[in-house]
């Protein structure tokens, strides 16, 4: 295909997806209407069947349940995409990048990036696990969450501490923890279909309104999410981080 029959089929893509959203974009309802009677049936169930008082955890985790797993599958196959793309292309450069000395590597990194780096992943940390455990109480979750983990991985990348060893790095764990996720949920949601004869139903105990150990299966797959998407993400960017430095983890 040539440059201009793609410029063009851009053009005409980017025109119909600018019309799809001002259409949509036009039929919100107004700010002063009442909510919808869908809206005030998501928010009784989270409440008083899920034991939730984050209306979209009860939404995300219950009744689109099925349509999250599916989200999360599709998260974690870009992440195994992304890395059998990029590592095939990069073998042979790596090896002879092993040769350089890890503390020349280090060195490219200044110190005081690495200083605000070293200082930021802490906080970055708890909040990321703030976020993740108590998405079923206020707004939040396991998505959020999880891409605030997978910042932190980058903010130690770029500090400097993954490239002071030689093989050390710790993409390894990542997959595993990627893999696990994505298995866990869907395990979650066949015990839905085993213990209580749905996909995705709660079959642990609910819990008290308000409290941290709350909404049964949500909260356990508002931290498995965490994990996947967080995982996910921090494999990603490894990845490309390495396509453009390829001696540098």
């Amino acid at each position: 295909m040539s440059r201009r029959s793609r410029v063009v089929l851009g053009t005409v893509a980017l025109l119909c997806l600018g019309g799809l959203l001002t259409a949509a974009v036009a039929t919100l309802p107004r700010p002063d209407a009442p909510p919808p009677r869908s809206a005030l049936l998501s928010t009784s169930v989270s409440v008083h069947e899920r034991h939730v008082t984050d209306t979209v955890a009860g939404i995300t985790f219950d009744l689109r349940g099925v349509d999250t797993l599916g989200e999360e599958l599709i998260l974690f196959s870009a992440a195994i995409g992304v890395s059998v793309l990029l590592r095939a292309g990069r073998r042979e450069v790596r090896v002879e990048c092993e040769a350089e000395p890890s503390e020349a590597r280090r060195s490219e990194t200044p110190g005081a990036v690495r200083a605000l780096a070293a200082a930021l992943a802490g906080p970055l940390l708890v909040f990321a696990g703030y976020l993740v455990s108590h998405g079923h109480l206020t707004p939040g979750g396991g998505f959020q969450g999880g891409v605030i983990l997978a910042a932190v991985a980058l903010l130690v990348y770029v500090g400097g501490r993954a490239l002071a060893g030689r093989e050390p790095r710790p993409v390894t764990l990542v997959e595993l923890v990627d893999a696990v996720g994505a298995a866990a949920f869907v395990l979650v949601a066949l015990g839905g279909l085993v213990f209580a004869g749905a996909a995705m139903t709660n079959f642990l105990a609910l819990g008290i309104s308000g409290q941290l150990l709350s909404g049964g299966t949500i909260l356990v797959l508002e931290v498995v999410v965490g994990f996947e998407v967080g995982s996910a993400m921090a494999l990603i960017l490894t990845e490309l981080l390495d396509q453009a430095l390829p001696g540098a983890a």
